[in-house]
């Protein structure tokens, strides 16, 4: 049994779908073995790449990171394997890469899958047979790093269609730990948004942190979560801080884009083939009643999507009623059945 370092990161949980993935955790930390980290975005694969770090027998050396999504081939290549003084224009002087920084402790890369071929090639024998040549050099450099990649795209797919190596995603894969989205660890819901509500709490500075009332806490189940963890932090934190101090959170923004004022992309219904007016010059016979009524439909389904096909909030953003909503819903066909009494979500064809 190894000493978790203080600042080890600690994961928070308590759905079956959460434990079942921390369990994973522990049996594959121990060993000096790669790790594919595979889960949508925001479901906190650097925070479980750290966990693995500092539950490893590695958990006192370096714990580095790199994200391979945006950067060059050039840029990562030397980001990852360092270079020579002289390697390139500006290189003044030698610089050692992550491999190199991470020697006998952990290297985490992020979107390994946007890795151009040659880098894998690299990245292959670096795991391989630990060695590697920096940018612009010939002396081979031995390192001994455990590497810890994460991907939100179907990397078996990407080698069966040559634009990921097969070698490589073969070498990474001595263990694969795909992680739950938020949406299938609904218990877990309310303990992360307590945990995000006494940290906002402290950041402002406040002496305490009221709770949440039932009716935001539903709105906190109810919802997908599209996001994951980092968009649940994002809402929570908003939450609390438009709250006055010693009042339970009510409110519940999940998107704080939805405004009365909120400019749509109108010149789309404007200029599409059913919905566009014609100029007066070019005027054609037309159905005018069923032109309107395509023009309604879509800006019913705009103003539902834009808020989250929740109705109430729909019905206020167009200066309706919930149930002049509703009657439009159905006059358009967007709605298959009728809502329950506890239903409040469009169903669109």
């Amino acid at each position: 049994m190894h000493t978790i370092a203080q600042d080890a990161p600690t994961p928070i949980g308590q759905s079956p779908a959460f434990l079942q993935a921390m369990a994973a955790v522990s049996r594959v930390a121990p060993l000096a073995r790669p790790v594919l980290l595979v889960g949508e975005r925001g479901t906190g694969k650097e925070l479980i790449a750290a966990r693995i770090h500092y539950l490893s027998p590695r958990w006192n050396q370096p714990f580095l990171k790199l994200n391979c999504g945006g950067l060059t081939e050039s840029l990562l290549e030397a980001e990852l394997f360092g270079h020579e003084a002289g390697a390139f224009t500006g290189a003044q002087k030698r610089r050692l890469g992550r491999f190199e920084l991470a020697h006998r402790g952990t290297l985490f890369l992020d979107e390994i899958a946007n890795a151009p071929m040659t880098v894998q090639e690299t990245i292959l024998r670096a795991v391989e047979y630990g060695t590697f040549e920096r940018v612009g050099g010939s002396d081979t450099v031995q390192v001994d790093v455990r590497l810890v990649v994460a991907t939100n795209v179907d990397l078996p797919a990407l080698a069966a269609a040559g634009r990921f190596r097969a070698d490589l995603l073969d070498r990474l894969a001595f263990d694969v730990l795909t992680l739950p989205p938020l949406r299938h660890r609904k218990e877990d819901i309310e303990v992360l948004a307590e945990h995000v509500a006494l940290q906002m709490t402290k950041e402002m500075r406040r002496d305490v942190f009221p709770g949440f009332t039932p009716a935001a806490l539903q709105a906190l189940r109810d919802h997908a979560w599209p996001g994951n963890v980092r968009e649940l932090k994002n809402v929570v934190e908003r939450a609390v801080y438009r709250t006055e101090p010693h009042r339970m959170v009510d409110e519940i923004i999940l998107d704080p884009f939805v405004s009365p004022w909120r400019p749509l992309d109108r010149p789309q219904v404007a200029t599409s083939a059913a919905g566009a007016v014609p100029s007066p010059s070019t005027a054609q016979p037309y159905d005018f009643t069923a032109r309107i009524a395509d023009i309604e439909r879509k800006l019913l389904a705009q103003a539902l999507q834009a808020n989250g096909h929740h109705q109430k909030r729909t019905a206020a953003f167009l200066g309706m009623t919930y149930h002049q909503l509703r009657s439009q819903l159905r006059k358009h066909g967007l709605i298959v059945r009728a809502a329950r009494p506890d239903e409040d979500f469009a169903e669109l064809h």
